[in-house]
């Protein structure tokens, strides 16, 4: 399970991402989107996030957490992605948009286990991304 600080707290207004310390109001980072964000979701395996978006392209990105590098952008909705929910393994990602569409993405696939003749450690998966999103199915 990935630990996030719990005394951070998220916040956006239009297009950036505010990071705050709720216990001193203090603006620890923000980063700018380009578009409308909607919905959040932290990952429960990995240290990243993904939100939704609105106008113009309305797709979700993954950013890394605590640097907000980019990891990938995700399109598949036609308007508004406005709700995003997690799985309880934490791997799957449904988002829900205006155009009455769910889509269900593979965003943090388990980490896979290394065993070494000394330890067991875990790793995470490859790096490339192609096999972290599956094709989005669509639900009428």
């Amino acid at each position: 399970m990935c630990h996030i600080n719990l005394s951070l707290f998220l916040s956006s207004l239009a297009h950036p991402l505010f990071f705050f310390l709720i216990n001193q109001g203090a603006c620890l980072n923000s980063v700018y989107t380009g578009s409308q964000v909607c919905a959040l979701q932290w990952s429960k395996n990995y240290k990243e996030l993904v939100s939704s978006h609105g106008y113009m392209q309305n797709q979700l990105t993954v950013w890394k957490y605590p640097s907000m590098e980019k990891v990938t952008e995700l399109h598949g909705h036609t308007q508004r992605v406005l709700f995003l929910a997690q799985s309880p393994d934490g791997e799957t990602v449904v988002s829900g948009a205006g155009d009455e569409r769910l889509r269900f993405w593979k965003l943090w696939p388990k980490q896979k286990k290394a065993v070494s003749s000394k330890t067991t450690s875990s790793i995470r998966a490859p790096a490339d991304n192609s096999n972290r999103v599956n094709r989005p199915i669509n639900i009428r």
